[in-house]
């Protein structure tokens, strides 16, 4: 899948509504007890990027990047107002956020994950597309130095230690994040005299499996 690193307008997803979705089949059983089966490891979110419209200098700068990804062709980042931060969005990132694995003296590669919990049950959602310049990292409460200790793939979200952590050793990660997504449409519909009357064009926006 092809996929252009670069974010769609922020100031224009800002307005956008959307978020996760999961797919959950349920079968009735005669009896009225159901089954339940989740297929997807891990939810989708879905945004209309047409929300965050406010001017038609706007219409003309989703229409610029709408071409120039080809419509559905090609993926992009996607900044997701209400959950951009390994923290709360009220919270400043540091370097103790999450727990990204545990050392081993052997592993040196450890994937960026974002942990969602609820009373016992835990999430961990997969970050593949974190912003540069806004990672940090601390290996059992020290911080790390990039490019002297660790490097980071921006394009897949994984640190990689010069030097394997020690056994034990807890890797912790704070950042920002982006949602790797493509239009989920071929055609974006829009007029002046709707646009004046406060009708906003359908853009829908899928997130993508990477």
């Amino acid at each position: 899948m092809s996929f252009h690193d670069i974010r769609f307008p922020a100031s224009l997803s800002l307005g956008a509504v959307g978020g996760p979705e999961r797919r959950v089949e349920i079968v009735t059983l005669a009896s009225g007890h159901e089954e339940r089966n989740a297929p997807w490891a891990h939810s989708r979110r879905r945004y209309d990027a047409g929300m965050g419209l406010r001017s038609l200098d706007d219409v003309a700068t989703l229409v610029a990047f709408f071409e120039a990804r080809e419509g559905q062709l090609h993926a992009f980042r996607w900044k997701d107002w209400s959950d951009f931060k390994s923290c709360l969005p009220s919270g400043e990132v540091t370097g103790e956020d999450q727990v990204i694995g545990a050392g081993d003296e052997t592993t040196a590669s450890f994937q960026l994950v974002k942990s969602y919990a609820s009373g016992d049950s835990v999430y961990v959602r997969p970050i593949r597309k974190p912003v540069a310049g806004t990672v940090q990292i601390t290996v059992s409460g020290e911080p790390q130095a990039e490019g002297v200790d660790y490097t980071l793939d921006t394009t897949t979200g994984i640190v990689t230690f010069v030097h394997p952590p020690d056994i034990q050793a807890v890797i912790r990660a704070g950042y920002e994040f982006d949602v790797p997504v493509r239009f989920a449409t071929d055609a974006i519909r829009t007029s002046m005299a709707s646009f004046n009357a406060g009708e906003v064009p359908d853009v829908p926006v899928i997130e993508v499996r990477l």
